[in-house]
């Protein structure tokens, strides 16, 4: 049985050895594993048994905005539906944190469009967050903005962004 969990530190090698052979194959951007460590709050797991067959992030990005970052399932595990439960699990802690849209990064349009994703062009914030944008040293934050320093590093992925349920007065969304 497969568990969608919060990943733990536990689980930050099994992340960093399934995303290895995605950033090989230039899906994915590579990172250090001390990223994945400072980082390991943001991630939800796929677990089989002890085995991270599955992870995403949530990376909030501004009060409004979060990014999903580094979703992906181990190829023997595609076509289960894991995929789409680390996006729900992820899309539910969205709705916690009273977020109202969703980014993402991605070649993998299809998919993110089964989940109320379109297509973008441009960075979906202001001129003023932007601004205040811009001091973040995450290159996450900086393919976000379409930075010239990160663009020898661009894998070519499509900009996607999804609107959340409106919130209600006084805090929290309606269903």
């Amino acid at each position: 049985m497969i568990n969608i969990m919060p990943a733990f530190p536990a689980h930050v090698r099994g992340i960093a050895e399934l995303i290895e052979p995605m950033v090989a194959q230039r899906l994915l951007i590579s990172k250090d594993l001390i990223d994945y460590f400072e980082d390991v709050q943001e991630f939800y797991v796929a677990i089989d048994g002890d085995r991270v067959v599955g992870c995403g992030a949530l990376h909030v990005l501004w009060e409004d905005i979060a990014e999903i970052r580094t979703l992906a399932v181990s190829t023997d595990y595609q076509g289960r539906g894991v995929g789409g439960n680390l996006y729900l699990a992820l899309e539910a802690k969205a709705y916690e944190l009273e977020l109202r849209r969703l980014f993402c990064l991605t070649f993998e349009t299809s998919f993110f469009g089964k989940f109320g994703f379109t297509e973008i062009q441009g960075t979906p914030v202001g001129e003023n967050v932007y601004a205040e944008m811009l001091r973040s040293h995450d290159d996450g934050m900086a393919e976000f903005l379409e930075l010239a320093r990160v663009k020898p590093n661009t894998l070519g992925n499509t900009r996607m962004l999804k609107e959340l349920d409106n919130p209600i007065s006084e805090g929290g969304f309606q269903s």
